[in-house]
């Protein structure tokens, strides 16, 4: 079985195929050395799709209704411009922020909806510059995220 942290890079590495247009995706489906499907902890018969995970992540993406513009922290302004050694602050800020005015979201959903949204955001203004490390450094780094999907039975049970 492959590791939260494999699963995580495959999961973003399908998400940034999808927000740059790709048609093809390097990582459809993680596979054992059998060449069989990695099969989910929690549900053997649930096999590890990241095309499908990265949309349901898009989907929670597009639920984030904040206008980053208008979000006064160094940070956040610091990513708006470019630079991305400040993703991992400002999605923290961001998320706490949309959580305490959405408390029923949860810190660990609204960290995943704000992280992909601000990702998207970024991707549009100055593609060049934002690389699938950056998400997959915020989302592994996170303990709290982490135990929230494997708590629920992992990125393929990841509900929308």
């Amino acid at each position: 079985m492959a590791t939260f942290e494999e699963q995580t890079e495959c999961v973003v590495e399908a998400l940034f195929s999808d927000l740059l247009g790709e048609d093809e995706c390097c990582c459809r489906c993680l596979e054992t050395d059998s060449g069989e499907p990695v099969q989910s902890a929690g549900d053997p018969s649930t096999p590890f799709d990241p095309v499908v995970i990265a949309s349901r992540l898009r989907q929670m993406g597009d639920q984030c209704n904040l206008e980053f513009e208008r979000v006064s922290s160094e940070a956040v302004a610091e990513v708006l411009a470019g630079k991305m050694e400040k993703f991992g602050a400002a999605v923290e800020t961001l998320s706490r922020s949309w959580c305490d005015q959405n408390p029923e979201l949860g810190y660990e959903r609204a960290f995943l909806c704000v992280s992909v949204k601000l990702l998207m955001h970024v991707v549009k203004k100055v593609p060049a510059m934002v690389q699938p490390i950056q998400l997959i450094k915020v989302i592994n780094g996170n303990p709290q995220v982490r135990r929230h999907i494997e708590a629920s039975g992992g990125w393929e049970n990841l509900g929308c």
